[in-house]
């Protein structure tokens, strides 16, 4: 009884942050601060987490959103200069000459060229970019956002240059003494058997992701059409379909090939030169053109701070040039995450890092050089020159992206203390496993043999609660594996199932909702942003979990 009584207190962070956002629709403005409360109260009197692990935690989550920031900030200020120079009204000719169809261009933008963000940078940079972009194409701001969540969440599962493997499962499983004499009794060492893991990572993935495309758009013209139907978007079903295979092949034979990588980055890559040129050939186009309706007719809450004014009166310029300020940030991101390369290395050299923070054993360790939000101001420099960009624009630019920040900042400095109090309360005086592990147990205590369905939905909540990928992995692999282990199935299949779970937790992942709501000024709608999208959060976790019992028990893979 004592033990469901943990359970249900493990439970109570997100509970809360579940009703206030989602049942009560409450701002996160308001919800998390709430959230983080709870939390404090419940690890210091049920945890017995000392009071320095308490601050050091909050202290640590405050650093991590000012990074958040820093990063929303880079992006909010190079979009407002693209418009300031005329590139964005030359962007959006451009993509309308490629098709004038709602659908089409998020499938292009968000699904494609925002997987291959992901693969050159992760830190939430595709919703960053991709949501500012829409919006200044005319799309709602809400649509624009809910369409970037749901689209980032594939090319998770490898992120960039796969970090969520190659630091997140590889740092929770190495050197586990369970882990070890398993791959003793299977006579392989421990890097054959993480070779293994990432083959079904990419795999398994790619089954479930290639529906993304076709789902994200029935979203979208379900919830913001004129005619609020399912069917407007499934009427794309053949060119949405060929899209998702267009990314989820290429990936998939990168990381059975090459490694974990590269998968995104190379799946993005590809998949935007095939795509991009299927739809200039007319390949599998709708017949019927979908658009919003006017603007006049949108909903309440549809509208952000950021608007689609396009700045028509500014010289014409040509498409590539208009688009080079984009391609600079693909990359230099891709150059800057390179190991080979020296700047990654550059980039770390100023590091800003303190150690065991009031006597805890918890750290803070910050590279802002290294940060995407570097990569942003950088390219706005070089966009002022290129661009010929006015003072007096630059320095409005500017003015406009500090102003948006100002709501999203207490909603971070709220949301991600809480998450890592939460992950910290480990470091506790009552023995007890930190609260994610004994919800994770609680879990598994009521799933037994059918376990495989349930893993996805633990590294969902990891993702949920940390705001990563990768400490969702770091975090739960290794009592994935030992779950696994316990009942007899496959531990490299459930710790795939694992990967895939976080990398769909991170739609709904608070900070990359507030992250991706700042950047086009919609501040109040996160509990909204997450209902919108739960339906493919759940198709995800639902679809690996189903998957996971069927290659387990049905085909007998190990």
């Amino acid at each position: 009884m004592m033990q469901l009584g943990l359970y249900l207190l493990s439970l109570a962070p997100i509970l809360t942050v579940f009703l206030l956002l989602v049942i009560a629709k409450r701002p996160a403005k308001q919800a998390m601060p709430v959230a983080y409360l709870v939390t404090a109260i419940i690890a210091w009197s049920i945890w017995r987490v000392p009071i320095s692990v308490w601050i050091a935690s909050t202290l640590q989550g405050l650093v991590m959103a000012a990074e958040i920031l820093y990063i929303i900030f880079g992006a909010i200020l190079l979009l407002n200069v693209l418009r300031a120079s005329g590139a964005i009204a030359t962007i959006r000719q451009g993509l309308l000459g490629i098709s004038p169809d709602r659908r089409i261009q998020a499938i292009i933008i968000v699904w494609l060229f925002g997987s291959f963000l992901e693969g050159a940078s992760g830190f939430g940079t595709p919703a960053a970019v991709c949501s500012p972009l829409l919006v200044a194409l005319g799309f709602p701001a809400l649509a624009a956002v809910t369409i970037a969540l749901i689209a980032n969440s594939t090319a998770v599962v490898f992120g960039a240059v796969g970090i969520p493997v190659l630091l997140g499962i590889n740092t929770g499983l190495e050197g586990a003494v369970v882990v070890n004499d398993y791959t003793s009794e299977l006579g392989i060492t421990y890097a054959d058997y993480f070779e293994r893991i990432v083959v079904r990572v990419g795999i398994f993935n790619s089954i479930v992701g290639t529906l993304i495309p076709l789902l994200m758009v029935t979203c979208l013209t379900r919830y913001f059409g004129q005619r609020k139907s399912w069917w407007e978007g499934l009427q794309v079903w053949q060119f949405a379909l060929f899209a998702g295979l267009a990314f989820t092949i290429p990936s998939t034979l990168t990381a059975v090939f090459l490694g974990p990588e590269f998968p995104s980055l190379i799946g993005g890559l590809v998949g935007l030169a095939i795509v991009v040129t299927a739809a200039q050939k007319n390949f599998l186009m709708p017949k019927q053109i979908w658009n919003f309706p006017p603007p006049e007719a949108w909903g309440d809450g549809w509208r952000g701070s950021l608007t689609a004014v396009i700045n028509h009166t500014e010289r014409k310029m040509s498409l590539s040039r208009a688009w080079l300020p984009y391609v600079l940030v693909g990359l230099f991101l891709m150059l800057s995450r390179l190991p080979l390369l020296p700047f990654q290395r550059l980039l770390k050299t100023a590091k800003f890092s303190f150690s065991n923070i009031l006597g805890t054993e918890i750290s803070i360790n910050s590279e802002p050089f290294y940060l995407p939000g570097t990569v942003f101001i950088l390219v706005v420099i070089l966009t002022y020159f290129l661009h010929r960009v006015k003072s007096k624009a630059l320095t409005q630019a500017t003015l406009d992206a500090v102003t948006t920040l100002r709501g999203t900042s207490l909603v971070l400095a709220a949301a991600v203390p809480m998450a890592r109090v939460f992950i910290n309360s480990g470091f506790n005086q009552s023995g007890l496993a930190s609260m994610p592990l004994t919800l994770a147990e609680g879990v598994s205590s009521l799933a037994g043999q059918s376990w495989p369905l349930f893993a996805p939905s633990i590294g969902a909540m990891g993702s949920f609660i940390a705001g990563s990928a990768t400490v969702s992995n770091m975090m739960f692999s290794l009592f994935q594996f030992g779950v696994a282990t316990e009942i007899d199935i496959s531990g490299a299949i459930v710790v795939a199932l694992q990967a895939m779970g976080a990398a769909a937790g991170n739609m709904i992942c608070v900070s990359n909702v507030v992250a991706a709501s700042a950047t086009v000024g919609l501040i109040g709608c996160e509990g909204l942003l997450i209902r919108q999208v739960l339906l493919p959060l759940c198709y995800y976790v639902f679809g690996a979990g189903v998957l996971g019992l069927v290659v387990i028990y049905g085909l007998k893979i190990v």
